[in-house]
């Protein structure tokens, strides 16, 4: 089998790609809803992989693998790596998980940090009713995810640090700086009116930048340490910084009870070796579509093992065919693994153009891992020309 041709479209605001091959097989992969400029960096590789078999997906990907980066410039690789499992699960006649080793649950966990309407107040009562909103969900989640401090609008707010804010642009310049003692106040003010509503029923975990300095970082988790929080996500680094900070995570990391996580914006296993070697964090997350993909991903969740660290993959904007294959890879994971975050599709179409999900797709918390070959979910093409952009009109030609 041959890759005869590779393309991408922005359909809704993910980028997906489609591989093509010379034995009618197509693979598919799906970076992050906020990531449309990434088309023709995505392109860029097409030429890199022409000729190749799609099914020695590590050959390929040595062909193309040091050419990303940090978020946003993995995304591009990692999703040319899903649609080369998704082709070899295909040829094979299996489901992915088969590919990397099988299956260790029948049920994968995920937890909610994206099913939410906006928090349009920065008071305690308003994150609650959040709280309220996403303990309600008919999902049944056992985890969900907040944002608080510098990942979001609480920065805005006069007085909360010294600093100023830059411009409400979605992944401005990274704001940080030292918390005044009525912003600390009012974050575990917050906090604590969220878990008033969980209980111990759901789970709360915390994504709180990055931006914290160290010491305000562990002032924090000190004041939280009595509500058993699941953990708290990217103090120091995080989303779109470019470098890790293992040495200043260990600071912080070894003051508190509260897990710390990060990982989410780290390409490679390479860059988190440190983390993972010096027991820097508890928990990494990285994100499948910008990591490197499935099999970056499950090697990370290995080796992490052995260090006695947990496993919590982002996924918040990775559509339904990154979905597909969290499921997937999550099955494979070794017993650290607690839950990948849930990604949906948006908008809403997107559920109408793509077959293979179960309906409904979470129950309690968990997703059935389904057998369908491959990532098990495919684009219905004559749905999903109905949302192509002009320039994309031939993306199943």
């Amino acid at each position: 089998m041959k890759i005869t041709d590779m393309k991408c479209a922005i359909i809704g605001n993910n980028p997906v790609v489609r591989i093509i091959t010379d034995e009618g097989i197509d693979g598919y992969g799906q970076g992050e809803a906020s990531k449309p400029y990434l088309k023709p960096f995505v392109m860029y590789f097409r030429d890199q992989i022409i000729g190749a078999d799609p099914t020695d997906v590590e050959r390929v990907m040595l062909r193309i693998r040091q050419r990303g980066a940090f978020k946003p410039y993995g995304t591009a690789v990692s999703m040319i790596e899903m649609a080369l499992w998704d082709i070899a699960g295909k040829a094979a006649g299996v489901p992915v998980y088969k590919l990397l080793g099988g299956k260790v649950r029948d049920k994968v966990a995920t937890y909610n940090g994206n099913v939410r309407t906006p928090i349009t107040e920065n008071t305690p009562e308003a994150y609650a009713e959040s709280m309220r909103q996403m303990k309600a969900l008919p999902h049944g989640f056992k985890l969900v995810k907040q944002g608080v401090g510098f990942h979001s609008q609480m920065k805005y707010e006069d007085g909360f640090y010294f600093g100023t804010p830059h411009d409400r642009l979605s992944h401005g310049l990274l704001d940080r700086g030292m918390l005044t003692e009525k912003g600390l106040n009012h974050v575990v003010d917050c906090v604590e009116a969220m878990k008033e509503v969980l209980g111990d029923e759901v789970m709360l975990a915390l994504d709180c930048g990055p931006g914290w300095m160290p010491t305000d970082a562990i002032r924090l988790a000190k004041r939280l340490e009595h509500l058993h929080i699941a953990w708290l996500e990217d103090l120091i680094t995080g989303d779109y910084v470019p470098y890790v900070l293992a040495d200043v995570y260990r600071d912080v990391t070894m003051s508190t009870s509260i897990p710390i996580h990060t990982g989410e914006q780290i390409y490679l296993r390479q860059n988190f070796r440190e983390l993972i070697e010096t027991q820097a964090v508890n928990i990494v997350g990285p994100d499948p579509a910008d990591v490197g993909g499935i099999a970056e991903l499950k090697w990370i969740a290995e080796y992490a093992d052995l260090h006695g660290i947990l496993m919590a993959p982002h996924g918040t904007l990775d559509g339904l065919l990154g979905l597909a294959a969290l499921v997937q890879v999550s099955a494979t994971m070794p017993m650290n693994y607690i839950a990948f975050e849930y990604p949906n599709g948006q908008p809403d179409w997107w559920y109408d153009i793509v077959e293979g999900l179960p309906d409904p797709i979470v129950q309690n918390g968990e997703i059935e891992v389904w057998d369908r070959p491959g990532m098990g979910v495919d684009l219905i093409p004559e749905e999903a020309k109905k949302y192509l952009k002009e320039e994309d009109q031939d993306f199943f030609a």
